[in-house]
């Protein structure tokens, strides 16, 4: 599925393996694992031609999420200073490349992003507990939000390189934000994102 939200972001849904993508502009957020062709696909059929795309943002650092990156060669790669060395080492262990027979081979971090960073009209959150480099990007109604939580109560798994007490106090910051539209990693994005918000955190507290 493919789908424009808000007139200004593509949405394209992942398959099986692959996480959901989002497109601003010249900016992809996650990349999925990169070993099929849903995403070129999804791209040709929105005349995107992956040369277009400048940087690539990974909400952590997953190989759900990031081993499509090289499918990007004239993009910069960004994501929070904690989950970069993952991606620098290609640690099959740390991005969970295992988990989809497949290696990830080290790859270039043109920008280690932190808390309160702008891109765009978004601002980077860091949010751990899924991954302890784990972020969320905000732009006073969207948020994009990766593996940190998901729609309808769901929250991203904590037992592969994450941890349930960080991902409360992500919560704790979470909870207090105006959100319309909750994009997640996986699954439906919604709109009424404060609703989806106090479900996941009704659950974890």
């Amino acid at each position: 599925m493919i789908q424009r939200i808000n007139d200004d972001i593509i949405f394209i849904e992942g398959s099986v393996h692959d996480c959901n993508s989002y497109i601003i502009d010249d900016i992809i957020i996650d990349t999925g694992t990169g070993i099929n062709d849903h995403l070129l696909s999804a791209l040709k059929k929105v005349d995107i031609s992956p040369a277009d795309i400048r940087l690539v943002i990974n909400t952590h650092c997953h190989f759900d999420h990031t081993g499509g990156n090289r499918l990007f060669p004239n993009a910069n790669i960004a994501i929070h200073r904690m989950d970069a060395p993952p991606l620098e080492k290609g640690d099959n262990i740390a991005t969970a490349a295992y988990l989809f027979g497949a290696t990830i081979k080290p790859m270039k971090v043109d920008l280690k992003l932190e808390e309160g960073d702008n891109i765009g009209d978004f601002e980077v959150i860091h949010t751990p507990g899924h991954t302890m480099g784990s972020i969320c990007l905000y732009n006073g109604e969207t948020l994009l939000s990766g593996d940190t939580i998901f729609a309808y109560g769901g929250f991203g798994r904590v037992d592969i390189g994450g941890n349930i007490q960080e991902m409360r106090k992500s919560f704790k910051k979470l909870i207090g934000l105006d959100v319309r539209y909750l994009l997640p990693g996986h699954g439906p994005w919604v709109e009424d994102g404060n609703r989806h918000l106090e479900l996941a955190y009704d659950l974890l507290f």
